[in-house]
């Protein structure tokens, strides 16, 4: 189990694969540097930032998945520890950020659905609701992607959400977290802190 997670009685979580932009979203999201880079897996231990005077906090959780020079069963035990880290705490997740690469998203979900596996992306989404925490889908990754209302059409039909995309504009968010365009993404947040009644906290995301 994660250890060391400061005593805050709201959180934000980011999830999601290996090498996808969670620590540079985390950066734009609180103005903090955090550990970044090319080779997947590098964030290994949840990244907390909190401010006391709101008793409130961003984690970025650690990539699943593939992760360079990791053993599989190491990788496992990771997921494993996401998975608990989410249910001890489900009662102070405000929300739970699943971050995809949108240019990638679609076909790794596809390769893992044709191979008789449930998709990591896919598993962690219907998780976060069956723990009572409802999640928003930051697509990432925008600039590398010709047709985006295709591609979040399609990434919603993987995920059991009829398109268009618009629809679920409360859930889905395209961004760029590389160029700071987070817009979307602290859109749906600030709909779910007015939906937790914690308005308190609008300021971290405006």
């Amino acid at each position: 189990m994660f250890e060391d997670r400061p005593d805050r009685d709201a959180e934000v979580v980011l999830v999601g694969r290996s090498n996808v932009g969670k620590s540079t979203l985390m950066r734009e999201l609180t103005g903090h540097d955090f550990s970044t880079g090319g080779k997947p897996g590098v964030t290994r231990q949840p990244n907390h930032f909190d401010w006391a005077s709101e008793s409130f906090m961003f984690t970025d959780l650690p990539g699943f998945g593939f992760m360079s020079g990791v053993e599989e069963e190491h990788r496992e035990a990771i997921k494993t520890n996401i998975v608990r880290y989410l249910e001890a705490n489900a009662d102070s997740i405000l929300a739970g950020v699943v971050v995809m690469d949108g240019k990638a998203a679609v076909d790794i979900i596809d390769r893992h659905t044709e191979r008789g596996n449930i998709p990591h992306d896919v598993e962690m989404y219907g998780f976060l609701e069956d723990i009572g925490v409802e999640p928003i889908v930051a697509v990432n990754k925008t600039d590398k992607i010709d047709d985006l209302d295709e591609r979040l059409d399609e990434i919603c039909d993987r995920l059991g959400l009829y398109p268009p995309w618009q629809q679920w504009s409360d859930r889905i968010a395209p961004m760029c977290a590389k160029r700071g365009d987070v817009e979307a993404l602290e859109e749906c947040l600030r709909t779910r802190f007015h939906e937790h009644n914690r308005d308190d906290l609008l300021k971290f995301v405006s």
